[in-house]
């Protein structure tokens, strides 16, 4: 069994890969039989490492027996494969490394966490907190190819960089690359791809962002004005040091590329979660009045909200729906228990129309104090003798624990209990 089995909400089998369809112009990559990911063992890891400028080893537990696990290994194994085909001229190794028959070498290498997959590259290793699938794992490796450091220069890069609301920015102004911008450099290694860092030598740049010399900005997702970083000059220590203070952003989006790290960063075993889609209308308004909750209460340590755009995880959508028992056509928040997915979701079904900021702060307040909680809600329900369906909690929440739902998936996409 792959680790993450605490992960039971987040993962039914995601092991996608593109269709292949041709069209002229456009066609998605089919695998093509040849294999280029290696066994990697105590004979070859260390001419694998000098071989490649970035080697991804993906450790494994030994091969199940169950015939339907086996299938969902080689499911992982062929995604590898047709990540190793695609990006084949970018000077990348694959390899799998056995938890049991290899312990040796995942000693020597670090390897501590059985279903992940660790990317070897210069003197460091960044572990891929991910969906994986392919088209994923591709655009993370391509993103880890990449100068840690975005250099910005002029007003269109500047706009560009204004507009990434979604993420952790910090940017900083310096003399030149022969300047304190080093430390800023070696910081951002630390936390690449995760993390994204600009850095501009422009004064017209630096003048339109308020920075002073050797002043770093950070800017936490939507929020409109970023936190200075005390200090300068500022060196690697006072960057990484502030960096992990304040990662856990007050509203942080869930993506496929980090959803693992993301979850298991919860908040004394929970998580307030928003669902909204962008693209709907509703969605667009409930997520603006989100953005306005967090930005009242951006100093506040305890609250952090988990969106989550169901357009961007299709194939979890109807899972969720069940688990959950939500309508998810509609913007949805809850708190959820992430040992065993239960939860209670704040009552808007018998409302034409959202709830404002105020009442929604109630609301988290409520969370917050423990008076809205997934074990009161399970006495609750228990003591009703509800038999299914929604069922309205004291605090005008909805709860679950469909023992069926919990049956749940890790990060590799196999079963947590249950053998064919």
């Amino acid at each position: 069994m792959f680790s993450h089995a605490c992960l039971p909400l987040l993962l039914p089998l995601l092991l996608l890969l593109p269709l292949s369809r041709a069209e002229e112009g456009l066609e998605f990559p089919n695998f093509d039989g040849k294999d280029r990911v290696l066994d990697v063992h105590a004979r070859n890891y260390k001419k694998a490492l000098r071989r490649y400028d970035m080697l991804c080893l993906f450790y494994h537990a030994p091969l199940p027996a169950s015939k339907g696990l086996q299938k969902q290994f080689q499911m992982t194994e062929l995604v590898l494969e047709l990540t190793a085909q695609v990006l084949e001229d970018k000077d990348i190794g694959f390899g799998m490394v056995d938890a049991q028959k290899d312990a040796e070498v995942a000693w020597k290498l670090g390897l501590e966490e059985v279903g992940s997959l660790y990317v070897f590259k210069d003197d460091r290793v960044i572990e891929f907190d991910g969906e994986l699938s392919a088209d994923t794992l591709v655009e993370f490796l391509l993103d880890v190819l990449e100068d840690p450091v975005e250099l910005i220069s002029n007003a269109m890069e500047l706009r560009a960089f204004e507009r990434m609301e979604e993420d952790i920015r910090l940017i900083g102004f310096f003399k030149g690359e022969d300047s304190h911008y080093k430390s800023f450099q070696e910081a951002s290694e630390r936390f690449q791809p995760y993390i994204k860092f600009f850095a501009t030598f422009d004064k017209a740049v630096a003048k339109r962002l308020s920075l002073k010399m050797n002043e770093v900005n950070f800017y936490e997702p939507f929020m409109e004005e970023p936190a200075i970083l005390p200090g300068r000059p500022l060196s690697e220590t006072d960057i990484v040091d502030f960096v992990q203070q304040h990662r856990r952003a007050t509203l942080r989006k869930l993506r496929a590329e980090n959803m693992f790290e993301t979850w298991e960063d919860d908040m004394d075993g929970i998580h307030i979660v928003a669902f909204a889609e962008e693209e709907d209308p509703d969605g667009y308004e409930f997520l603006e009045i989100l953005k306005d909750v967090a930005r009242d209460n951006t100093n506040n340590p305890e609250l952090s909200i988990v969106w989550i755009d169901p357009d961007d995880f299709p194939l979890l959508t109807t899972y969720w729906e069940k688990t959950f028992r939500l309508d998810l056509f509609r913007p949805q928040i809850g708190v959820v228990n992430v040992t065993d997915a239960d939860s209670v979701w704040l009552d808007m079904s018998n409302d034409e129309d959202l709830p404002t900021a105020e009442e929604l702060e109630d609301w988290i307040e409520d969370v917050l104090s423990g008076k809205v909680n997934t074990e009161d809600d399970d006495d609750a329900a228990a003591s009703r003798g509800r038999a299914g369906g929604h069922a309205a909690s004291e605090e005008g929440g909805y709860d679950d624990d469909d023992d069926d739902a919990r049956g749940g998936y890790d990060r590799g996409g196999e079963e947590g209990d249950g053998d064919d």
